[in-house]
């Protein structure tokens, strides 16, 4: 038995139907983290559907409550050989985002997995029952492959699942802090987060980092006649709409200091020098003046900070009278690299506003998750892009960090693991909206290239190469 052997039977477990079967099985699962009545199901889908599939690869699995009450519970299954191996840490999660049934055009519907083409439709296929779906595929074909030469793994695997991820990963902190002994590894190999393009293998090694906050004008209580007095009475609209666009220009540049990114450190400015971003034809069309001026957009997304206005209300939109209305405010997010003193943002904003005269403007930071990036040389990120592109015969794409944002801190911060991301999905994948999907073509190839990686890992156990982590 060899590498393309292993390769060959994951290609199998696509072709003959039988990934096709274990997702249509697990989108089925509405596991809708954001309703709390879901809870039993929740636990249902780790009992019931994970265990029992990581039982039939060797794995021994204990199911963990949460520790924060709002929280899912998680799952942790081992499978060890041998201590003197190298022990790799997988990650995934079960839940997912609201189903949005009535607003899908395409498939099924959110709980059916449905084909159309290359486009397999469902909540979840791409984020993220699709990806560790493959994960756990490619990983079964290695172990036959092994067991049928007579060879063991040649390395250690701790799964770690949880169920809250799309509500903010509740307890996943906690829990790694707890059981760092248990989730002890050499490496964090997990999926999630889409490729730069469809066509490219890409390996990420860390995540922006966010920050939600609100702003808000509260001038009275009620609203006024606004021709009896306007002009008498200032406009909580236009004052917010003014000190937004003292914050970010007119061209999308944020404009509080301490909330602009670090210059871009020479390793991640090569590691993202022949990237581009929307190359598909589902991409939407760039803005190419917009954003901070002097970076290619690949820089933006990935080497910079970004401030979005995410939503803004005043008055009553559906209805709206002749009155100026009492109060107005601005939901906000500040997506940031590392280099960011993101705990500071709020004290930036509050001295960024008082001094631009806009002290009425009230500031309420909401959330903040932290920014992790792996250095894009280590090792571990060398060692993972040379078994791709032998697998693939393709340049994989190196991004030292996502543009969006994930609980990697847990991983390569509390666990103080090396973290790489190896995605199975692509941007125009529709999560978190209707029509989500996963590609076909994508999950095959993520098939193959995760049983070659997994077999190269075996290879390192076995001493055949040396261990990355001496």
């Amino acid at each position: 038995m060899t590498r393309n052997t292993a390769i060959e039977l994951a290609e199998r477990y696509f072709d003959d139907g039988h990934f096709v079967a274990d997702l249509k099985r697990r989108v089925a699962w509405r596991t809708e983290s954001q309703h709390p009545e879901c809870g039993p199901i929740l636990q249902a889908y780790l009992q019931d559907e994970m265990a029992p599939a990581l039982r039939e690869l060797g794995f021994v699995s204990t199911l963990h409550a949460n520790p924060v009450a709002s929280g899912g519970p998680f799952l942790v299954a081992q499978r060890m050989e041998d201590p003197a191996w190298p022990t790799v840490l997988i990650y995934g999660h079960g839940d997912v985002v609201r189903g949005q049934e009535t607003q899908w055009t395409q498939g099924a519907g959110p709980w059916e997995l449905a084909q159309d083409g290359d486009c397999w439709y469902g909540r979840g296929t791409a984020d993220n029952k699709g990806q560790h779906t493959v994960n756990l595929g490619a990983l079964g074909a290695v172990i036959a492959a092994r067991r049928n030469a007579g060879q063991p793994l040649g390395f250690n695997m701790t799964f770690l699942m949880e169920m809250g991820e799309e509500i903010g990963s509740p307890g996943l902190n906690h829990i790694c802090a707890a059981m760092s002994d248990t989730l002890r590894a050499d490496v964090l190999i997990a999926s999630d987060g889409p490729r730069i393009a469809t066509s490219r293998p890409t390996v990420f090694l860390g995540s922006r980092g966010a920050v939600n906050f609100e702003l808000s004008v509260s001038a009275r209580s009620k609203a006024y006649h606004s021709g009896n007095w306007g002009g008498l009475l200032s406009n909580p609209a236009i004052r917010l709409a003014h000190a937004l666009a003292s914050i970010v220009d007119a061209k999308g540049q944020i404009c509080v200091q301490g909330l602009r990114a670090p210059a871009i450190e020479a390793p991640v400015a090569a590691a993202l020098a022949d990237l581009e971003v929307g190359t598909d034809p589902e991409d939407p069309t760039i803005d190419v003046t917009w954003g901070e001026p002097g970076l290619t957009p690949v820089q933006r997304v990935f080497g910079s900070n970004t401030l979005e206005v995410l939503a803004m209300i005043t008055g009553n939109p559906a209805n709206p009278v002749g009155a100026i209305p009492p109060n107005a405010r601005a939901f906000c997010q500040l997506r940031f690299v590392v280099g960011t003193d993101a705990s500071r943002a709020e004290d930036f904003l509050r001295a960024h506003l008082d001094q631009a005269g806009f002290d009425d403007v009230e500031v309420a930071v909401t959330l903040t998750a932290p920014a992790t990036r792996l250095a894009p040389d280590h090792p571990w990120v060398t060692w993972a892009a040379r078994s791709i592109a032998q697998t693939t015969g393709k340049k994989v794409a190196i991004l030292p960090n996502l543009g969006g944002t994930i609980p990697n801190d847990a991983f390569a911060d509390i666990l103080g693991l090396p973290t790489l991301w190896i995605p199975h999905s692509y941007p125009g994948c529709a999560q978190h909206a209707p029509n989500e999907h996963l590609l076909g073509s994508v999950a095959r190839e993520g098939l193959q290239m995760m049983a070659a990686l997994f077999w190269d890992l075996g290879d390192i156990g076995s001493a055949k190469v040396p261990v990355l982590n001496d």
